[in-house]
């Protein structure tokens, strides 16, 4: 079971569960999640949702087996990432993000999609699609910058460096801090006074937050998409993926 579903008071808690994989989503954990967000989406019963993962990851992102596992780009576009980008992205209910521990690529870029973000204390992003000769995805060269500024994105896209819980929070990007050990808590406490406020009421106001700037990320997605085709396969990615598999550090200086 790659996802674990519990519900409670109107509050749904989504678990990725893939921790011998740091939850690294492949086909399988993009369809599970998708599935219930969009049941969770028509449930008169569930009025929030909360997203988090077991084991000492919240997310590595993308799994590199099947990055690499020669698929085209228009068969990976077509697969469960994509449905599961347009389901988060017009997701009608709040949603919090409760980051247990790393969360890379897609760990980090759905974060911004989230009403609120709770960081673990340990927990550290990052965005590695340069260090993979790719492009950015899920309309986060949209929404990053949006939220944390142009150049803290930058700093995030060309460096790969990790950004910590501190500073998720000073730019703005996540809401809280919370001690490891409290972080179901902490995000629990919130939900809970969420979940007691009308569910008609709650879906039309995040209506309203989703409607200026929706067109935004669609658009930034679309560039997203030509360009990451442009880039998967080539010279960069290949030496990406060869260097991981092979446990070393890519070498892109002939590249």
């Amino acid at each position: 079971m790659v996802l674990r579903i519990s519900d409670d008071n109107r509050v749904r808690r989504l678990t990725l569960n893939r921790p011998q994989a740091l939850n690294a989503f492949n086909d399988a954990l993009y369809n599970a999640v998708t599935a219930s967000l969009r049941d969770s989406a028509t449930d008169g019963d569930i009025a929030v949702v909360v997203l988090t993962g077991e084991g000492r990851a919240f997310s590595a992102g993308q799994d590199l087996g099947e990055l690499a596992d020669g698929r085209s780009h228009e068969e990976r576009m077509g697969s469960g990432f994509e449905d599961f980008i347009e389901t988060l992205e017009t997701f009608p209910k709040p949603l919090i993000a409760a980051v247990n521990g790393i969360g890379v690529g897609i760990g980090l870029t759905l974060l911004p999609h989230c009403d609120f973000v709770f960081m673990a204390e340990s927990a550290q992003l990052k965005a590695p699609f340069v260090s993979l000769g790719v492009s950015a995805e899920a309309g986060s060269s949209f929404l990053l910058p949006a939220t944390i500024g142009a150049a803290a994105t930058a700093k995030l896209f060309y460096t790969a460096d990790w950004m910590d819980a501190a500073e998720a929070v000073n730019c703005g990007l996540a809401t809280a801090i919370v001690p490891d050990a409290e972080l179901l808590a902490a995000v629990d406490a919130l939900a809970g006074k969420i979940a007691v406020m009308p569910v008609d009421a709650l879906v039309a106001n995040k209506k309203l937050l989703l409607a200026s700037r929706l067109d935004a990320i669609r658009a930034a997605r679309a560039r997203e998409d030509v360009t990451f085709a442009n880039l998967v396969g080539g010279p960069a990615n290949r030496e990406a993926i060869a260097a991981f598999e092979e446990k070393r550090p890519a070498d892109f200086s002939k590249i």
